[in-house]
């Protein structure tokens, strides 16, 4: 075996170690704020979401962003001395950086709670401006790690710190729900538990680091280090911070606009944390792509520098197919089921319809995060990153019109709205780039004929369940056994529609995350063993 193969085959490894802590990252980040809202209520979950994508932002720029940024840099070094010499350059950088952004959280939190409409808010956004100071040394030990192809560290370090984050909310709005304390001190413990866990991923790649940068600092282009690392930072975590930026947009928009609607003050609490419900939704509903965007920069990356074979095309068609597939089944389904699933997680069937339309934005990123992810991995930054910038604007300008007119189902389509912009505009320009056809008319037929069937199957089901099977029980045990029942068997009316089509046949299915359950399943399904 070659040196490259051996390259090649660590590289996919560490790769796979990084998507699967990804994945359980990802499950617990939309999982706790289930029981969060079930301790807090809809007021509680509204004041924890008001402030969350101000820290939310941070994290995912510096521990995601800079992480590759700095990543990047030190593998495209010459030298150890250069290599400890933009590690300090990174390190100074982004310490200015987020003492400079932790001042102005502290000494601005009363004017960004003023324009959020609610100056209770203040406390929350001081609590969350300290995971700000810990990002210079996370994001520099994470770089240094995945330069080195060592990710076993960096996933330990994702899932611990994700782990005692969760821990310490839950523990901690507990506790401080069972001593009678305030929703906004409940908010503000969270907070804290999001520094708390913060601070455990950084003592956790602290304990693993080994510096392996000795000897003396050889002389860089400070100026152009910090170029780099700020637009590759951004670049890479852009399509990551999209729905965050949406949500932000929500935290100065919805509330206040629902005041001047006439609602009071916790009425227009209590909707705006009805329609947060949609939030954990969504990430759950965007797993998969979310894994398959980790999973496929490296391979178009990889096959994008090689001239022989079929390169990148393949790669680039099953990622667009799985990524429809898997999002439109997700978003379909869930809007199916969402009454239930609501009262079933979240205690009460409020604001359906609102969360049915929002649930639809599961399919919108389901495309937008694997497409900007191959754009990247082929070095095309600049125009998805303007089009993601282009897609927020839609979603204010909408937000304005919309929430006036329709309340929270008004946020709900503008963001579908802002998303389909993205979406439509990233086919566009990856048409330009590769003009090929992404998949078959046949594909999005069937696609659609699943959908039927599993609708055709399901609603009848529902109405049985709800009107005869189930009318004895309480609202929420009858809610979630028939939301659970229902997710099962749509799902597999679903899957079992596109197997038998076979618009994925069995060698696809092996290359994706996970695939060969389903292809085995495939073979004994269509008779080709």
């Amino acid at each position: 075996m070659s040196s490259v193969d051996w390259n090649m085959k660590t590289f996919m490894k560490g790769a796979s170690i990084l998507t699967v802590s990804a994945i359980i990252v990802k499950l617990l980040g939309a999982v706790y704020r289930i029981p969060f809202q079930n301790l807090v209520g809809d007021k509680g979950f509204y004041i924890y979401q008001q402030v969350y994508p101000f820290i939310g932002i941070f994290i995912v720029w510096t521990s995601y962003g800079f992480a590759v940024a700095v990543s990047k840099l030190l593998a495209g070094s010459t030298s150890r001395g250069e290599a400890k010499a933009m590690m300090r350059v990174a390190f100074i950088y982004l310490v200015g950086l987020s003492v400079s952004f932790f001042i102005i959280l502290l000494t601005f939190a009363p004017f960004f709670a003023r324009s959020m409409g609610d100056p209770e808010l203040v406390a929350l956004l001081r609590a969350g401006a300290y995971i700000v100071l810990l990002m210079p040394t996370l994001a520099v030990l994470k770089g240094s790690f995945q330069s080195e192809g060592r990710m076993v560290p960096v996933a330990v370090s994702g899932v611990g710190e994700q782990a005692f984050r969760v821990t310490v909310i839950l523990i901690g709005t507990w506790v401080a729900m069972r001593a009678g304390a305030s929703l906004y001190t409940a908010g503000e413990v969270a907070m804290w538990g999001a520094v708390v866990g913060e601070a455990a991923g950084v003592v956790i790649l602290a304990l693993y680091f080994r510096n392996s940068f000795k000897g003396p600092l050889e002389k860089v282009d400070t100026w152009q280090v910090v170029k780099e690392l700020t637009i590759v930072s951004l670049s890479v975590s852009a399509s990551s911070l999209i729905l965050l930026l949406f949500q932000l947009t929500d935290s100065f928009t919805v509330y206040k606009i629902l005041l001047t609607n006439g609602f009071v003050g916790d009425a227009a609490m209590e909707m705006k944390g009805v329609y947060d419900r949609g939030q954990p939704l969504v990430q759950m509903g965007i797993l998969i792509a979310s894994t398959l965007a980790l999973a496929i920069v490296p391979l178009i990356a990889h096959h994008a520098a090689k001239k022989e074979g079929r390169g990148v095309l393949p790669f680039i068609r099953l990622t667009f197919r799985t990524a429809f597939l898997f999002g439109w089944g997700a978003a379909a389904g869930l809007a199916l089921v969402l009454p239930y699933v609501n009262e079933m997680l979240f205690q009460t069937s409020d604001g359906s319809v609102a969360l049915i339309i929002f649930s639809f934005q599961i399919f919108w990123l389901s495309l937008i995060l694997p497409l900007t992810a191959i754009l990247q991995g082929a070095g095309k930054v600049k125009i998805p990153t303007l089009l993601l910038i282009g897609g927020l604007v839609v979603k204010i300008v909408a937000n304005l019109v919309l929430v006036p007119l329709w309340d929270v189902t008004g946020a709900a389509i503008a963001g579908n709205i802002g998303f389909v912009v993205i979406t439509v505009g990233l086919i566009f320009y990856f048409k330009k780039v590769w003009p090929i056809w992404l998949a078959p008319i046949r594909f999005y037929g069937w696609v659609m004929a699943a959908t039927v069937l599993m609708f055709t199957i399901v609603v009848p089901w529902m109405w049985v369940a709800e009107q005869i099977l189930f009318d004895n029980m309480s609202s929420r045990i009858a809610a979630t056994l028939i939301a659970l029942t229902s997710v099962v068997m749509g799902g597999a009316v679903f899957l079992l529609v596109i197997m038998k089509s076979r618009i994925m046949v069995e060698k696809e299915w092996y290359l994706l995350p996970f695939g060969k359950r389903l292809a085995t399943l495939q073979l004994r399904l269509t008779n080709r063993r």
